[in-house]
């Protein structure tokens, strides 16, 4: 299947100038263009869109991913080093995903509180 760059922007929640950015830093490759030269997407630039986003949603850098990137044109001699690479950043998506969790436990207490609290001063009407 192909998709304009309209329909990737309006329904993968990534603007213009990021499906740009990608391509030329050189993580999302082999875009083709129509007669007009408008860009057009296929499954597997979605496929990697959607992956280089997960990255970058987590936290990933621009420079670590474009040496995923390189590493996967590489071919299967490297899935050992791809596969640490997913490994190390899965590592921190936890980690941080803990922080959050143990932050998210302070922000519900104080909430429980002020409910309480309001709970209370409903009481004393």
């Amino acid at each position: 299947m192909s998709y304009s760059l309209k329909y990737v922007v309006e329904n993968l929640d990534v603007s213009a100038n990021t499906l740009r950015f990608y391509e030329r830093e050189g993580i999302l490759k082999n875009i083709s263009r129509d007669s007009n030269g408008r860009r057009i997407y296929n499954d597997q630039n979605i496929e990697w869109l959607n992956f280089i986003r997960s990255l970058r949603l987590t936290g990933m850098p621009i420079v670590k991913i474009k040496e995923y990137v390189e590493l996967y044109e590489l071919g299967d001699e490297t899935f050992l080093q791809r596969k640490e690479m997913m490994m190390e950043h899965k590592l921190e998506v936890q980690k941080k995903l803990y922080e959050n969790l143990k932050h998210l436990e302070v922000i519900s207490y104080k909430v429980a509180m002020y409910e309480l609290q309001e709970k209370e001063s409903r009481q004393n009407i």
